[in-house]
């Protein structure tokens, strides 16, 4: 009897149960059903752009629902709204919706809306924590929406550090005119920081953090630089590995099949463009692996829109890897756009743009040549250096490096110069950079001697540092001098470059010795006009640009590893960027010599 009477109180509750959870079912499919009429009419019209008749259908469906549909429709309603620009009425549409009645995604896109109606009415403290979500449990669907407004959150609490780093984060996700305008927040964010600030900021990221090129982007616009990171990889690429079936192939070798080579061949750099046309079709010609491709010339015009115009032209004829622009106005444009074919740019863009995913850039940057002067006076014990350079923007941007790198790794600057170009008497500029340099040495010497741990680093043409060069000695500065390539004029002259005696500077390598792999220069000297000159610089990195097609991917995914180049060792960072380390020669009795090991393999240490 005990039991029996038991039963009816257990089977009314399993009644109860089953009427919930059948009104519950009910309900979730009123929600998500395909088949309501009014639910498709309401999408129908989104879709069309109707939003406000749309708004309307979805408030009514609401009005019409209870529980979870309503809630749901209710959610659409803001959405909608929201999208319409009224965020106000959006608000209005979700203040009865209550969590519990949503699910699945359906609860984020309740806090977002909420979170952007907070932060219109000034409440971030609300926002921030409506967005506590963290990003990894956000739905691709939902993420660009939900980084937009943490940034945004972040920058109205007076973040704008975090806030920069969320839209670094946005950037390779957005596309067209929302991209451009990301970046241009980006760099807006980060200008409201001093130049310390964001110098200190950037020392504490990764090397491949997303900030670090807009931290730079930001400094360059205030005529500042942070220091550079030299790649340091252990092992070459193309070492013959056994494949599955025991032949041997060349690690991390993939064939290319259509290249397409975008250059302006006419206008004031039509002459660069040649040399570089001629090197890379040299290391065409004397690759023997058997898998050259077919190379197509496109003509890049003048303006970034004739090189994104030859781009896609050279999609539409089947290739499968483009080489250049050369410019850095039309390589900044290309990479704001979608690239359905990977890109070896052959210059750095100037707007901090970097290469998307599979694309890298590879230019002979004065940056890279000023950063390895400080790192190299540094690894001889000069910690002082003068700073004199010419007043151009290429030896601007070498200047700005060696400071930024130099002082990093704890040197001193004693003082810096700018040489004008009418000027040939620059004894007031001399003694403005060396002044601190020149009241160290030894006052009761006959000739000034340089403190032993000062140095001089130069960033200028040849003809301007020959008349540099004796007025520093007659200034009693006989310091080592260090420069950027640029004081090479690329041919012996030793009349005229006795001036240079005991310059060091930075170089590429296949102008001092042959390059396995390379056509020898002397070879190539004879045969084209080209290669004379400083044309023999740009002919040596039009070689390495087709050297550096087949081994491109493996250098993205493995900066372990390096090329052996004719311009230099070259290896890749994490934002796509190819780096060279330059082989350093010196002028002895007028002739550029390599410097003692600078040709040993794997200066990388």
């Amino acid at each position: 009897m005990p039991a029996f009477t038991t039963r009816p109180k257990s089977l009314k509750l399993l009644i109860l149960l089953i009427f919930l959870f059948l009104g519950a079912c009910a309900s979730n499919n009123t929600t998500i059903r395909p088949d309501n009429p009014q639910a498709q009419q309401a999408e129908q019209l989104a879709r069309e752009g109707n939003l406000e008749a749309a708004a309307r259908q979805y408030l009514a469906l609401a009005d019409d629902s209870r529980g979870d549909a309503a809630a749901h429709y209710r959610l659409r309603a803001a959405e909608v709204l929201r999208e319409n620009g009224d965020l106000e009425a959006a608000a209005r549409a979700i203040e009865n919706v209550r969590r519990k009645r949503l699910s699945g995604d359906d609860v984020l896109r309740l806090d977002l809306i909420d979170a952007e109606a907070s932060l219109d009415r000034g409440d971030a403290a609300r926002a921030s924590a409506l967005l506590a979500t963290p990003q990894s449990a956000v739905p691709s669907s939902l993420r660009l929406r939900y980084i937009e407004l943490r940034a945004r959150t972040a920058t109205t609490l007076g973040d704008p550090f975090a806030a920069a780093r969320m839209r670094a984060m946005l950037d390779s996700e957005l596309a067209g005119q929302d991209r451009i305008n990301n970046r241009d927040q980006i760099i807006e964010t980060l200008s409201t920081l001093d130049a310390a600030t964001l110098k200190g900021r950037a020392g504490s990221l990764r090397p491949d953090d997303a900030l670090l090129p807009w931290i730079e982007q930001a400094l360059k616009l205030r005529g500042e630089s942070l220091p550079r990171e030299v790649p340091r990889p252990q092992r070459p690429v193309g070492t013959l590995m056994p494949n599955s079936s025991n032949d041997l192939h060349r690690e991390g070798f993939k064939a290319i099949h259509q290249v397409a080579l975008i250059l302006p061949l006419s206008g004031p750099v039509a002459g660069v463009s040649r040399s570089i046309l001629d090197g890379f079709f040299a290391a065409y010609f004397a690759d023997d692996s058997g898998k050259r491709p077919q190379v197509r010339t496109y003509d890049a015009g003048k303006t970034p829109e004739d090189a994104l115009a030859a781009y896609q032209q050279s999609v539409s004829d089947g290739a499968d890897f483009v080489v250049g622009p050369l410019l850095r106005e039309a390589v900044g444009a290309l990479f704001r756009q979608p690239l359905p074919v990977r890109v070896l740019a052959l210059n750095h863009p100037d707007t901090g743009e970097v290469p998307p995913r599979g694309s890298a850039e590879f230019g002979l940057l004065p940056d890279a040549e000023g950063a390895q002067a400080a790192e190299r006076m540094l690894s001889l014990g000069l910690t002082r250096a003068a700073v004199i350079a010419a007043q151009t923007d290429w030896a601007e941007r070498a200047a700005l490096a060696f400071r930024a790198q130099f002082e990093s790794r704890g040197g001193t600057i004693s003082g810096e110069a700018r040489l004008p170009d009418s000027e040939f008497n620059y004894k007031s500029e001399i003694l403005q950079a060396t002044r601190d340099i020149a009241d160290r040495a030894d006052p009761e010497s006959s000739g000034r001697s340089p403190p032993p741990d000062a140095g001089v680093f130069i960033s200028m043409r040849p003809q301007q540092a020959r008349l540099l060069l004796p007025q520093l000695k007659l200034a009693g500065i006989n310091a080592p001098v260090f420069a950027t390539s640029h004081i090479n004029a690329g041919e012996t002259n030793a009349g005229l470059d006795r001036d240079l005696n005991g310059v060091e500077f930075c170089d590429a390598t296949w102008l001092f010795s042959p390059v396995a792999g390379r056509p020898d220069r002397d070879t190539m000297a004879r045969e084209l006009g080209s290669v004379s000159g400083v044309g023999g610089r740009l002919f040596a990195f039009g070689m390495d640009a087709y050297s550096l097609l087949p081994y491109m991917n493996w250098l993205l995914e493995h900066p372990e590893t390096y090329l052996d180049g004719a311009t230099g060792q070259l290896a890749a960072d994490s934002f796509g960027r190819i780096h060279r380390v330059l082989t350093w020669a010196k002028f002895e009795d007028g002739i550029a010599r390599p410097v003692q090991g600078a040709l040993d393999p794997l200066p990388f240490q």
